[in-house]
């Protein structure tokens, strides 16, 4: 029996809205890693960055390759962050796993560039909001610019405890923003379906 075309329309916008919701609680979960390690950081900062250095290298490098195959596996995820996480994730851990026991010495660079990725997702995130006539995008992107800030700051900062801080206020900050984004994901979502609806 042939479904109707309605069925067979819904059914690639259903997924899209729900790869966007899952791209946002992502983004929250990194947000909330973030401010745990951070914390870590801050309590004990020499034997977290040399500890930690090996179990961020093989986390990011699957969890980089699994996006990037999800995204090219599903068209639907052309909304979402996931080549973008996939591609730095995955970049982020090789150095990260190479550098091993010197990574007391990049390690700022490792963690300065996952933030500049994190404000490149909340900058996004904005952007979706703004479309979506969400009235407080701004808010949004002035913390994704936060977050950039904090990142090239502890690009150029090698005490571990400074870049603890920086991990905690980032992730607070991501936190709230992606709180706030999930909050109107479903009004983003609407915005974005909407070629789709008409056909």
């Amino acid at each position: 029996m042939t479904k109707p075309k309605a069925e067979i329309i819904k059914r690639p916008i259903e997924k899209m809205g729900s790869n966007i919701k899952k791209s946002a609680w992502s983004s929250a979960t990194e947000s909330l890693v973030t401010l745990i390690l951070g914390i870590l950081f801050i309590i004990w900062p020499d034997t977290m960055m040399r500890a930690v250095a090996y179990i961020i290298g093989i986390f990011l490098v699957v969890r980089g390759a699994f996006n990037i195959m999800a995204y090219f596996m599903d068209s639907s995820n052309v909304y979402s962050n996931l080549l973008l996480s996939g591609v730095v994730s995955t970049l982020v851990g090789i150095v990260a796993l190479i550098m091993g026991p010197n990574i007391a010495n990049v390690f700022r660079i490792v963690v300065g560039i996952f933030l500049i990725y994190e404000s490149l997702v909340h900058l996004n995130n904005a952007i979706k909001l703004y479309h979506a006539g969400v009235n407080f995008w701004q808010v949004v992107a002035t913390f994704a610019l936060i977050i950039l800030a904090l990142g090239i700051f502890v690009t150029f900062n090698e005490t571990a405890a400074v870049i603890g801080w920086a991990m905690v206020i980032a992730g607070l900050i991501g936190i709230i923003s992606d709180v706030m984004f999930i909050n109107q994901v479903d009004r983003v979502i609407e915005y974005l379906t909407k070629p789709l609806n008409k056909k």
